[in-house]
């Protein structure tokens, strides 16, 4: 094995979804064995995300699920792909880190995304009021958290340092407020998107960037080639780092791992076509019966940007997307399904798929 694939670093998104007969505990259980699982093999990261107000996902609160997924971790970064920041308070987003990095030590990444993750109901219920939220500036005016994103990303960045950041008040007073009271290790902060802006924001704060291919797929090389080509050296980063994200199956055969895949299919070929998300069925007849013609073709050009199939074959795929992209990290959405008869709180094949791309890409 040479080039991409023998120095390749492999790193996990982790949507901590729900399927048919699971409850949140089971589904943080069974993503506290695939934090353990990767941590084990080698791999790098393991980042959790965020979304609100659907049965699919569990993951709604990143600091809080990393505080217990990586109890019995050792060395694999811990992060967040990511916390959304229009929902929340920059003073919030870097308290809760600065917890984390108190508990783990240099390991920690706070990945940062500018869309809400949600509906607009139920973000404004996020900041407060359900009858439509808003943030105010320090005069008491209602902001846009959107608009401010590059500041908010500012604010956390000057609040994460060791000296916290200052504020200006009225008649040329100041305020100090910081994190926490120490701040030994300060967590990486990483820019998420899938469109350009966030590219060209990374580059101009000298921030690492990660698009987001396992959602999108499309506009990828765009991106980070304007995020390569106008990134600006700060003190918060001298060149540019950047990975991807891609939708993995793998299993011991190609059959195998095609049938695995087919309640991710469902759903998001369902989800596409604006049937909602829902817990995923089951893999083999429970998946089938719901999968029609139509929503195989609608799903057909979704899946040609995931990487499904043996152990040989997804290894070369995720090389050569590494080759493409100038890349020597890829972070895997495991997409595996589960069998009516696996566990409620365990994901087998999703532990066997990690142990299957340690074995191809991280084996030395």
């Amino acid at each position: 094995m040479s080039g991409y694939g023998r120095f390749m670093q492999l790193s996990v998104l982790d949507l901590i979804n729900i399927r048919k007969g699971q409850t949140t505990a089971d589904s943080l259980r069974a993503s506290r064995e695939l934090a353990e699982t990767a941590d084990r093999l080698g791999f790098t990261r393991y980042w959790v995300a965020e979304h609100h107000n659907t049965e699919s996902v569990a993951s709604t609160s990143p600091a809080v699920e990393l505080m217990y997924l990586g109890q019995d971790t050792r060395r694999i970064r811990l992060g967040s792909g990511g916390v959304m920041l229009p929902n929340h308070s920059p003073l919030a987003v870097a308290e809760q880190f600065s917890l984390l990095t108190a508990v783990y030590g240099d390991r920690i990444d706070l990945g940062i995304g500018r869309a809400p993750g949600t509906d607009p109901i139920t973000s404004a219920a996020i900041r407060g009021h359900l009858g439509g939220g808003h943030f105010v500036d320090v005069d008491g005016r209602p902001v846009d958290p959107v608009r401010e994103f590059p500041r908010n990303v500012s604010d956390i960045l000057a609040l994460l340092s060791p000296g916290g950041a200052e504020v200006r008040l009225a008649h040329g007073r100041t305020y100090q407020l910081r994190a926490a009271p120490d701040i030994q290790h300060s967590p990486q902060v990483w820019l998420l998107g899938s469109s350009d802006y966030s590219a060209q924001l990374a580059a101009a704060l000298g921030l690492p960037y990660v698009f987001a291919h396992h959602f999108s797929g499309r506009g990828t090389q765009q991106a980070l080639d304007l995020y390569r080509g106008s990134f600006q050296p700060t003190d918060h980063g001298g060149t540019p780092r950047t990975f991807l994200s891609i939708n993995v199956c793998v299993a011991q055969t190609a059959d195998e791992a095609w049938e695995l895949v087919e309640p991710h299919l469902y759903t998001m070929a369902r989800f596409t076509t604006g049937g909602g998300l829902a817990p995923a069925p089951f893999v083999g007849d429970d998946v089938k019966q719901l999968l029609t013609d139509d929503l195989r073709s609608a799903a057909r050009p979704i899946v040609d940007t995931w990487a499904v199939g043996d152990p040989e074959q997804v290894a070369h795929q995720l090389r050569s997307t590494a080759a493409d992209f100038g890349v020597d990290e890829i972070m895997v959405h495991p997409v595996q399904g589960a069998y009516e008869d696996d566990p409620a709180d365990r994901w087998p094949a999703k532990v066997r798929g990690l142990e299957l791309l340690a074995e191809a890409l991280l084996a030395s």
